[in-house]
């Protein structure tokens, strides 16, 4: 694309005049104020490097004010990926003539020297997410999903639900069935007693994510609280060990009881002692719920390094 500049002549890529003053950020900055001056260095030769995405807006314009600050903070958080110049019509009507700009504001992508994809019109963040990730590949927005992620674990860590929740659903709006953010999402609503919820939105898992450690993780975790939500009174089943301490039915179900509580040590003792006494009760039951808590805990907590050594140890005595 060869724009026209001042005199007549065309404006190419090393033939940029300086930038005009009061420019909004130093060269080489990821937003900056542009104009027909400066728009083959800051767009034609700049796009060489990096896709640039030059903002068409005007200070009257609505939608303009809501479009380009989330445009900003999204050219900001890929951190170099991609760069963002501003160009204000009013102040800039020859190349808004030039670019033929019908209507404010409209957004033109930038790559190599030309112009590769645009649109028109204030869009939601999501779509402006999704066209930046087109146009650096998906690296800039896969990166930072990774850091979302990251930081929602930690909130979940210190029991901010609220915090994590928000930040799960927020790469879940970018990466619909992204696993690990449905993953967590559904923690969080298993942490709050929802366990509806969850199972609603572990469903919401994309088809190649399903056998994801963290889906299998929270789907087993779901299948442990839905048998605790019947569990009876453990004093009860203590009192009939009491008097049988081979009542394998009643052990199991204190198991699940004591699990409800949140005691899942010792429930884990519990099915260990079935085990211990005869391994193949109800078709292996108790050893299948151990395999249940092993994939809800997760292969290295201490619980189940501990409980697996004791079931193998009783399995091959």
């Amino acid at each position: 694309m060869a724009l026209i500049g001042p005199g007549g002549r065309p404006l190419a890529s090393g033939g940029a005049a300086k930038p005009a003053p009061g420019a909004a950020a130093a060269p080489g900055a990821l937003v900056k104020d542009g104009s027909l001056e400066t728009f083959a260095a800051d767009v034609l030769e700049a796009s060489r490097q990096v896709p640039v995405i030059v903002d068409f807006w005007a200070p009257w314009c609505g939608p303009c004010k809501q479009l380009g600050p989330v445009l900003e903070k999204i050219v900001n958080e890929a951190k170099g990926a991609v760069r963002l110049v501003k160009i204000n019509i009013d102040e800039n009507q020859e190349i808004a003539r030039q670019l033929r700009i019908q209507s404010i504001p409209t957004v033109y992508a930038f790559r190599d020297g030309q112009p590769v994809d645009g649109f028109m019109g204030a869009v939601p963040e999501s779509q402006l997410r999704a066209f930046v990730q087109q146009l650096t590949g998906g690296e800039a927005g896969q990166d930072q999903n990774e850091d979302i992620l990251a930081a929602a674990d930690e909130a979940f860590a210190a029991g901010d639900m609220a915090g994590a929740a928000q930040a799960y659903g927020h790469v879940l709006q970018e990466e619909p069935g992204q696993p690990r953010a449905v993953a967590g999402l559904a923690r969080c609503y298993l942490k709050s007693g929802d366990i509806d919820r969850a199972r609603k939105t572990l469903g919401l898992v994309r088809p190649d994510g399903a056998s994801d450690e963290a889906i299998r993780t929270v789907d087993a975790e779901l299948k442990l609280r839905e048998q605790a939500a019947n569990a009876g009174d453990s004093a009860d089943f203590r009192r009939r060990l009491e008097q049988d301490p081979n009542d394998h039915k009643a052990r199991f179900d204190l198991a699940l009881s004591l699990d409800a509580k949140g005691n899942r040590e010792g429930a884990i003792e519990e099915l260990l002692e079935i085990v211990r006494r005869d391994r193949k009760w109800d078709d292996e039951a108790a050893r299948k719920h151990l395999v249940t808590f092993f994939e809800a805990m997760g292969p290295t907590d201490p619980r189940t390094i501990a409980a697996r050594r004791q079931l193998s140890s009783i399995l091959f005595s």
